[in-house]
Formats: C-alpha cells, sequence, structure tokens
C-alpha cells in the first residue's frame, strides 16, 4: 500500500471514529477528546475559528483551531505522527498554526 493511500485510510479512519464519537452515549463521549489541528478541510467536528459556525467548517488541512473528537489519550499520540505532515501532532488545547487569515 502506498504511502499516501496509507495516510489516506488513516485519516478516513479518524474522522470515522470522529463522527461515531459525536453519536454515542455520554459514557462513551467521556472516552473521547477534543484534538485540535488533525482534521482536513471541512472534515471537523467544531470550532473552526471567528466566523465559522461549527462542524464541517474548517477551511484549511489540519486548522490549529479546528478540532475533532479522538479516543482519550490519541491526540498527542504517536498514531498522529503517520497522519500529519512534516511529523506535526495534535493538540488537547487551540494551536496557532494553519490558521486561514480572516
Amino acid at each position: 500500500m502506498s504511502k499516501k493511500l496509507s495516510t489516506a485510510a488513516i485519516v478516513a479512519g479518524a474522522v470515522a471514529m470522529a463522527v461515531t464519537g459525536i453519536q454515542t452515549t455520554a459514557a462513551s463521549a467521556a472516552d473521547m477528546e477534543k484534538c485540535y489541528g488533525v482534521s482536513l478541510a471541512g472534515k471537523n467536528d467544531c470550532k473552526a475559528g471567528a466566523g465559522t459556525t461549527c462542524a464541517g467548517t474548517s477551511k484549511v488541512n489540519y486548522q490549529g483551531n479546528a478540532w475533532t473528537l479522538v479516543p482519550k489519550g490519541s491526540c498527542a499520540g504517536l498514531a498522529w505522527d503517520k497522519v500529519l505532515p512534516d511529523g506535526r501532532k495534535g493538540s488537547l488545547a487551540e494551536l496557532k498554526r494553519d490558521n486561514p487569515k480572516s
């Protein structure tokens, strides 16, 4: 499997897990965490900076002020090293990188 296809599969899996996480019960939601800077453009779960309305409103890939729900403990973990370019990782706090100009 090519690196590009592998990366796409990992991102698709993460997005699918995040969407599933939104539809879970409160007990399951406790097992998830907001991870900033890992969403693809238009695929975030919420918060995408000023002038946006919420889910699906991120403008660029890996936008630092947009988050996606991921399994607790995986946001800044090793799994994201394979997803983000240049070795960047997700963050539990809003990031100042890759934010579109207002």
